[in-house]
């Protein structure tokens, strides 16, 4: 057995950390070529590059039609999908380290409860007909408040307990589900359908205009939690301990759960309510790579964006021309594979799934 087999072993890792993270990018670049190349009209790979590489200056564009399509209307998607998906998966992994809670995902800190409640209310006012991106701005602001608020109530003398920000947030939580369920109820049918349509989750009105401001909050997070690495490592061990070993426990977990409040209000915002990803992917990564966060961040991120990319690749084409709500296709897969880690996490009592 080689030095890096027993160093994976040891770490508990079934993959050693370079051939997961280039597995895993590797995952990325097949959704993209996939993503972008099937559909009503074919492109061919070498198409593809060539699109892409006359884009940069750096070839001859080929059919004007497939250019179109391709640039306007598939890649915006899929980069959408990508950045969504790796914001809620990287979040989910950093949020699951700070409470120590493999149950803990981004919905956690009351960021998806607070976006429905700016969506609903940007839909119920006409925002999404009279200002350009009305329901994702009001979105990204209803889950940064919810998140302020969670945090403001939570924090006392100082200090936030990690069991006391939960509550606060499963309550918030509530409190915003209930006021969504008011302003559905007077809703019109029109309404209604938008109100549903947001809900179930979607990234088919991706264009570079939602990309492109979504991408840095997205960056922000991800990078806030690479930087964190040893810090959640440490956390692992208990609070007492990290802040024995030098970890400033509560600065670190406030820039967490800001930055990846921002992240995930972002993704909330472009795409709606992405069910899973936050939750399945981290740990699935842990599972194949081992528990350490210098790993599993980058390798979620990967993942979690591969995943949304070919489950939005699924609900476009299963039942085409009819589309699947995103939401419907990552609950559908995401559902009976968290069924099975808990049933193999009690097999192997208790512990990281």
């Amino acid at each position: 057995m080689g030095r890096s087999q027993s160093r994976a072993r040891v770490d508990g890792a079934l993959v050693a950390p370079p051939t997961l993270l280039a597995g895993c990018a590797a995952l990325v670049a097949l959704a993209v070529v996939l993503g972008v190349g099937i559909g009503a009209v074919r492109i061919a790979p070498w198409d593809t590059v060539r699109i892409l590489l006359g884009h940069a200056g750096l070839a001859t564009s080929v059919d004007q039609q497939q250019d179109a399509i391709l640039w306007a209307i598939r890649l915006p998607r899929v980069l959408l999908g990508i950045l969504v998906g790796g914001a809620l998966a990287v979040s989910g992994a950093a949020l699951q380290g700070i409470f120590r809670n493999p149950l803990a995902d981004p919905t956690i800190v009351g960021v998806a409860s607070g976006a429905s409640v700016g969506a609903v209310a940007a839909i119920l006012l006409g925002l999404s007909g009279a200002v350009y991106g009305g329901i994702q701005i009001a979105a990204f602001v209803g889950g940064m408040i919810a998140v302020l608020v969670v945090y403001a109530l939570a924090r006392q003398d100082g200090r936030t307990e990690t069991v006391t920000l939960v509550l606060v947030g499963v309550a918030v939580a509530a409190i915003a589900g209930a006021a969504v369920g008011l302003m559905i109820a007077s809703a019109d049918d029109d309404e209604l359908r938008d109100i549903v349509f947001w809900s179930l989750g979607s990234v088919g009105g991706a264009t570079w205009t939602l990309v492109l401001p979504t991408a840095p909050f997205v960056a922000v997070g991800a990078a806030a939690a690479l930087t964190q690495t040893r810090a959640l490592d440490l956390l692992s061990l208990g609070e007492r301990e990290a802040a024995h070993l030098g970890v400033e426990v509560e600065r670190v977990r406030i820039l967490l759960v800001v930055a990846l409040a921002l992240a995930t209000s972002a993704a909330v915002a472009a795409a709606g309510i992405v069910a899973f990803i936050g939750l399945i992917v981290p740990h699935v990564i842990r599972l194949v790579g081992g528990p350490s966060h210098r790993v599993v961040l980058p390798a979620s991120f990967l993942a979690g964006g591969a995943a949304v990319a070919f489950a939005d690749l699924v609900a476009r084409t299963v039942v085409a021309p009819v589309e699947l709500p995103l939401g419907v296709v990552t609950a559908l897969v995401g559902g009976p594979l968290f069924l099975w880690l808990v049933l193999r996490t009690r097999q192997r009592h208790g512990g990281w799934a």
